[in-house]
């Protein structure tokens, strides 16, 4: 039997960083993990998982060395372990499904273009735009994932609220609306609701975990 060589102990290292991330469930935990620190019992509810469920496939990022673990009380916190790098391989990944897999575009088409055909803002603009005061931010995540940290000045409607809070937000300025990532439904629908009630509105091109693993500024409500 041949033995094995640095190459290959490479690549096997890298297949199994393929595996933790080959579950729907595993991606969608990690896009809630990248919002801030969680516990088990959180990331099981907003997932729609029971506890024994999520904590299994934690475990597996975990021995993958994507997520990290803290206790905090009778807690067990779970974070990103190298965040930058771990919110660039979603995004890859992301990448690689929009231009090789049918049935991505065709949802890409069916359901997020649907609801906004314009282009969204670049990090870039935006960054402009707020140095300038042209913009208004919206933050359209639950109250909870918004504390745990948030663009800066992002005004925090979430989506279930947004209809009775519409006198909070500008008739005369753009406002620019984000959530957890690019493929986080919540900015995609705040925005139609919004242009269907008269107001300019544009999506930031991906989300809150994008934006801070860029190293750009974010702010921290105080516990």
């Amino acid at each position: 039997m041949a033995q094995r060589g640095p190459k290959q102990a490479i690549y096997a290292s890298l297949a199994g960083i393929a595996q933790a991330v080959g579950h729907p469930h595993r991606i969608e935990l990690l896009e809630h993990i990248a919002q801030g620190p969680r516990s088990v019992d959180e990331l099981a509810t907003i997932a729609g998982l029971t506890f024994a469920n999520a904590s299994r496939h934690l475990q597996i990022l975990r021995r993958a060395r994507l997520v990290d673990t803290a206790r905090q009380g009778k807690h067990v916190l779970y974070s990103l372990s190298g965040e930058s790098e771990v919110v660039a391989l979603l995004k890859a990944l992301g990448c690689v499904g929009e231009r090789n897999m049918a049935e991505v575009r065709q949802v890409m088409t069916d359901y997020f273009s649907a609801c906004d055909a314009l282009s969204p803002m670049s990090r870039e603009e935006l960054a402009e735009q707020l140095r300038a005061g042209a913009v208004t931010l919206l933050d359209v995540r639950p109250e909870h994932e918004y504390s745990l940290g948030h663009l800066p000045g992002a005004l925090n409607i979430p989506l279930h609220e947004l209809e009775r809070r519409l006198s909070a937000l500008p008739r005369d300025q753009e406002i620019v609306a984000y959530c957890r990532g690019p493929y986080c439904v919540l900015s995609f629908e705040a925005v139609a609701a919004l242009r269907d009630k008269g107001y300019r509105v544009r999506r930031l091109v991906d989300g809150f975990p994008e934006w801070k693993a860029a190293g750009l500024e974010v702010e921290v409500n105080p516990a």
